[in-house]
């Protein structure tokens, strides 16, 4: 079986996580939310020895999304994701970048958007893509059921859930996307996500305030 690597590189001032993906037997792998400080996301590429054959986005927010388009040109691959929905947050990432200090942010529009279903190489493996909207409505996960392991975006945290008090946010929408999407993949799946440390659905399952109690019905 193919063997995923990942290498978690923290950008921008919100310290989102980038993530660097690969097939060590290949070396051929994605930049998985390039949203800045190019110089750092180059740097794994180069230490780790991959070739970036793609970059993929969860969502359409300033910190997962401000250096796709200089990162596509540079290094000449698509870029895939996220769910069409969240068109309208990439269209705006220069004017997002300004409120938010981030200077040299560009308005990327995806090669592919990614629906329900579909799936994204990397290397030899396929991800299969989950449509999660309710922190964006365009996001998206990756998922690999063989490697039992997700990007999930901003979608959920180790003890937290994503933040639903942004364009197109929903808090009832985001709730049902993890419970009818995620946690059914079972709890040895170990996820990356946007912020902060990795963690297990069944952790998160079982210890997460916003998963569980009568509130999550």
């Amino acid at each position: 079986m193919p063997n995923l690597r990942a290498a978690i590189i923290p950008v921008t001032p919100f310290q989102q996580n980038c993530t660097l993906l690969w097939s060590e037997e290949t070396k051929k792998g994605v930049v998985i939310d390039p949203g800045g400080d190019l110089d750092h996301i180059r740097q794994a590429i180069a230490q780790n020895g991959v070739t970036v054959e793609r970059i993929l986005l969860t969502h359409g927010h300033i910190d997962h999304a401000a250096g796709a388009a200089d990162l596509k040109e540079e290094l000449g691959v698509p870029v895939e994701g996220p769910h069409e929905a969240d068109r309208f947050l990439l269209d705006r990432l220069p004017e997002t970048g300004l409120m938010y200090g981030i200077e040299g942010a560009r308005a990327v529009t995806p090669d592919r958007w990614l629906n329900e279903g579909d799936t994204v190489q990397v290397g030899e493996v396929a991800l299969e893509v989950l449509h999660c909207p309710g922190h964006s409505p365009g996001s998206v996960v990756f998922v690999s059921p063989s490697q039992r392991f997700a990007i999930v975006g901003d979608v959920l945290f180790q003890g937290s859930v994503g933040r639903v008090d942004l364009p197109g946010g929903d808090g009832k929408t985001l709730m049902r996307s993890i419970k009818d999407k995620l946690l059914p993949l079972g709890d040895d799946i170990a996820f990356i996500c946007g912020h902060g440390p990795m963690s297990m659905l069944g952790e998160e399952r079982r210890t997460n305030p916003f998963l569980v109690g009568e509130a999550f019905v």
